[in-house]
Order: C-alpha cells, then sequence, then structure tokens
C-alpha cells in the first residue's frame, strides 16, 4: 500500500500533441481527396476562394474559445499565423490548379505531401531543432520520388502538374515553421483563429478577379464547403499539436502522413488507377514521410 498525499497521475496512451496530430491526418486526408471532384467547372481560383466559406464554422468555434487575456508577444504570433495562412492559401491555389491539370489525386497528394521536407530544413537553422540519420534518409527517399514521378517527362525537370505541384511544396513548407514560431507566442487556438482568418481576405480579392460563371451547382458548392471545412479543422488539429509542446520537426512531417487517407479514396471512390512507375512514386513519397517523422535519435 502506497503512501503519501499526492494522487496518482493518470496514464495516458498517447500523448495529447500525437492525438491532435492524428486528427490532423484524418481531417487533411479527406479534404485533399475531395479536392479533386470540383473538375473542370472551378478553376485553382474559384475553388480556393468558395471554400474560405468552408473555414466559417471552425473560425466562429474559435472566437468563442479565444482566451480573455492576452499573453506577451501577442501581436507578433498574431501577425506570424496570419502570414502562414496566407501562404498556404497560395499553396493550395497552386495545388487545386495541379489536380486541375490533369494530375492524378492519388500522385498529386503523395508530392505535394513532402512540404515538410522545407519545414524541417527551415526549423533546423532557425529553430535549432535536430535532424536524425532516419530524417537525413527520408529527405534522399522525398527526393527520389520527385525523379520518379517525372521520370518519363521530356519537356524539362519539371513539367506539367509535377512543376505546379512544386508551388505548395515550398508555401506549405514555410507555412509550417511560421505556424510553430506562432504557437511560441500565443496559445494554439489564437493562432489558428488568425491562421485561417488570412484565408478571408484573400479568398474575397481571388473571386473578385475570377468569379463564377453563372450558378454554381449545389454538388460543387458543397464539395468546396467541405474543402474548407475540413482543411481548417486539420488547421486546427495541428496547431492545437504544437500548443501541446511538440517539435516542428516531428508534427509537421507526421501529418504530412495525410496521403494513407486521402490515396485509398481516390482510388477506391473516384476510381482513379495508379501505374507501376506512379505506386513506385507514391511508395517512396510515403517512406520518406514516414523517415521524416522518426523521433528516434543517433546513438
Amino acid at each position: 500500500m502506497m503512501h503519501g498525499t499526492e494522487p496518482a497521475r493518470p496514464r495516458t496512451w498517447l500523448p495529447p500533441w500525437l492525438l491532435w496530430s492524428l486528427l490532423a491526418v484524418l481531417s487533411w486526408g479527406i479534404w485533399a481527396a475531395v479536392s479533386k471532384l470540383t473538375g473542370s467547372e472551378l478553376s485553382a481560383v474559384q475553388s480556393q476562394a468558395l471554400s474560405t466559406l468552408g473555414l466559417l464554422p471552425v473560425i466562429g468555434i474559435l472566437i468563442a474559445l479565444r482566451p480573455a487575456h492576452s499573453p506577451a508577444n501577442t501581436r507578433r504570433g498574431c501577425w506570424l499565423g496570419f502570414g502562414a495562412g496566407a501562404l498556404a492559401a497560395g499553396g493550395n491555389i497552386a495545388y487545386y490548379h495541379a489536380l486541375n491539370v490533369g494530375g492524378k489525386a492519388a500522385t498529386v497528394v503523395a508530392i505535394t505531401a513532402l512540404y515538410p521536407l522545407v519545414t524541417i530544413a527551415l526549423a533546423v537553422v532557425f529553430l535549432k531543432e535536430d535532424l536524425n540519420r532516419v530524417q537525413l534518409g527520408g529527405i534522399t527517399l522525398s527526393l527520389a520520388s520527385i525523379v520518379v514521378f517525372n521520370v518519363s517527362s521530356t519537356e524539362g525537370i519539371f513539367s506539367g502538374w509535377l512543376a505546379f505541384a512544386m508551388i505548395p511544396i515550398a508555401m506549405w513548407g514555410v507555412a509550417g515553421l511560421l505556424q510553430k514560431m506562432s504557437t511560441n507566442h500565443v496559445p494554439g487556438e489564437l493562432s489558428t483563429l488568425w491562421f485561417l482568418a488570412a484565408f478571408i481576405p484573400v479568398g474575397l480579392v481571388l473571386y473578385s478577379m475570377a468569379p463564377a460563371a453563372g450558378v454554381i451547382s449545389a454538388r460543387h458548392l458543397a464539395v468546396t464547403l467541405g474543402m474548407g471545412f475540413f482543411f481548417a479543422l486539420g488547421n486546427l488539429a495541428i496547431l492545437l499539436a504544437f500548443a501541446r509542446h511538440g517539435k516542428a520537426s516531428i508534427i509537421t512531417p507526421l501529418t504530412g502522413l495525410y496521403p494513407l487517407v486521402s490515396i485509398p479514396v481516390a482510388i477506391v471512390f473516384l476510381g482513379e488507377r495508379v501505374t507501376s512507375r506512379e505506386w513506385i512514386g507514391i511508395t517512396l513519397a510515403l517512406l520518406s514521410v514516414i523517415a521524416l517523422a522518426w523521433e528516434g535519435t543517433d546513438p
């Protein structure tokens, strides 16, 4: 029998940051798959503009949960979150365009999931986070996957949908670093609020530039609303994971595993057929993301 006044602490099966990361994987996996359903009726700019409406429910929840007392450096944290959102919106446009110009959801999702490469490199430089040997191997695998996806190209090193897929890798990667830096100054809920708030002016500007011709079908409106909602839910989850003391170099590549959700959806429900070469590229990309998420340290 144990003595003492301190109550026993409940044991948790998974750390809180990991649970939030898994929710981000599920949410982004659904978002990445349904993005293909807009087809050719909506352009990439229109898809991004209309999906902003789907963000509003999550934004409303975040406003209600906003802390009454603001911590120090609130302004810096909010602006970092806002900047991350603006970059993410730009990356989304390129992602939707890569799907519209002929990229299969299964392959576009796999290659753009390599954006943690950028976040990890920046986290090592600016946040002084360590990179182990397994993660270094993941970088090599990711570069190999890019080569495999482009092996049949005769128009240069990057062409077609792959050229556009490189843009979200860069923009989402930088956004990931800014998200982590934001949660160093403000709570994850407030950081997410400003991150998603950046999509509203971006969406208004985009829609004024390319308004939809005619009446948008109920199906496409539902798809774009779903895109916005699941994208917002995933970002809420990852920022809460950051706020629960998770490392950017671990959480970002871990949540990059969302293709494990979206690729089966694309194959089963969208009827996509994947060639053997594309399967090799997808496999290399997924192995790369797993390696990048490896938290172990070198002996």
